[in-house]
């Protein structure tokens, strides 16, 4: 596994889009600086950039310059059977296209062993949205990712997902507010 986190690392240090499994579904990501790259898993899932993206971390200290400060003391743990995405404020680091047009900023610290081993490699918040076209079912495995993103992305990361069973939940930080509950 060591070899597959080493190619995915020099995937994106070389300015590529990735694929590889998160907590609960397969992700598509890029650096989190590489604007271009952004810009291309957007025309590769279709997505309206108005939505931005995630940002994952393995460690809390990746995200500083991405997170206002406060916001990151804040940021809990990663429970890897039932993962949080947060809306914090953001950092003078993060792109537009990752807000989109949010004023907030989405991040996570992963717990799936594949994803943080990736973060850790490259030292820095990757992207992280759900290996689908806009509108349609998301990969849920390696077959299907292969079939459907092996000719649009640099590398596919082996692995697999979970513990969970779908996508992260999103909840604002500091605030009871729910956008996105995990059984969605």
């Amino acid at each position: 596994m060591k070899a597959a986190i080493r190619q995915a690392a020099d995937a994106l240090l070389a300015g590529g889009v990735i694929a590889y499994p998160t907590e609960g579904v397969f992700g598509l990501g890029c650096l989190a600086d590489n604007v271009a790259a952004i810009e291309r898993i957007l025309r590769i899932k279709r997505r309206d950039p108005s939505k931005g993206l995630i940002l994952i971390a393995s460690r809390r200290d990746q995200l500083e310059g991405w997170v206002v400060a406060d916001d990151l003391e804040q940021i809990p743990e990663p429970d890897p059977a039932q993962p949080t995405t947060w809306i914090v404020r953001p950092g003078e680091a993060v792109p537009e296209l990752v807000r989109g047009e949010h004023p907030g900023v989405a991040v996570r610290l992963t717990g799936n062993p594949t994803a943080r081993a990736i973060c850790e490699t490259v030292d820095m918040p990757i992207t992280s949205t759900s290996a689908n076209f806009s509108g349609r079912p998301v990969a849920r495995n390696g077959l299907v990712l292969r079939r459907q993103f092996g000719a649009l992305v640099d590398y596919i990361v082996p692995g697999a997902c979970g513990p969970a069973r779908g996508p992260s939940a999103i909840k604002v930080l500091g605030s009871e507010q729910t956008i996105r509950s995990s059984s969605e």
